[in-house]
């Protein structure tokens, strides 16, 4: 599948790259999506919830009041669960979400993802770029020129890039990373995806194996 290179201004080049029908063009495997989102989601929760039960709340261990001719039940601790101040009953404590999945299901997936943007011609190919220091205002006037400009956007490099990461990092719909970073979950959270033409090689290196 050929795909036309633009440049910053959004205006073709004259060239053409392939873009690789085993990693944008294969049948979308929804199961594999779908797994590896779950474990992607799973891993952004920290676990580190946590209330006290009745063994770690802070208080007296005295009987707080004879145990018949009250007319009312017994209670032995104030740190009891039914008293306010009391211990928690089955709370929540310290858990690791994390979740395993095969390296074969997550390339699979990460192929179904970018056939589906492929099929939905929300990928764009442009020519690598840089900036000298860090600049918004030059990172949103591409984003702009490309059409991009109100619209969720990832953009993946071939290498790391400190001042494009930089200029980016302000702007709340788009995201930049390189091509080693690149997941299910933020290509189809994004609304289109940006590659440069330096990253191209990476992804398709990365993920047909």
């Amino acid at each position: 599948m050929k795909v036309a290179v633009l440049d910053i201004k959004g205006k073709e080049t004259g060239r053409k790259v392939e873009l690789s029908d085993a990693v944008f063009a294969i049948e979308p495997n929804n199961h594999a999506v779908y797994l590896d989102v779950k474990q992607y989601l799973a891993h952004q929760r920290q676990g580190t919830h946590k209330s006290k039960e009745r063994a770690e709340i802070a208080g007296s261990t005295r009987k707080i009041k004879k145990q018949k001719g009250t007319g009312t039940a017994r209670a032995g601790s104030i740190k009891s669960p039914v008293f306010r101040g009391g211990g928690r009953i089955f709370g929540p404590r310290p858990k690791d979400y994390k979740q395993k999945l095969n390296k074969n299901v997550k390339r699979l997936a990460r192929r179904s993802a970018l056939t589906l943007k492929s099929k939905d011609n929300a990928i764009v190919v442009v020519e690598d770029f840089n900036f000298e220091t860090p600049k918004t205002k030059d990172f949103k006037q591409i984003l702009k020129s490309l059409g991009l400009e109100n619209k969720k956007s990832l953009i993946v490099l071939g290498d790391s890039n400190n001042n494009v990461y930089l200029s980016s990092r302000n702007l709340e719909r788009s995201e930049v990373i390189t091509n080693s970073e690149l997941s299910t979950y933020k290509i189809l959270n994004a609304n289109n995806l940006v590659l440069l033409e330096g990253s191209l090689e990476g992804i398709e290196s990365n993920l047909i194996k």
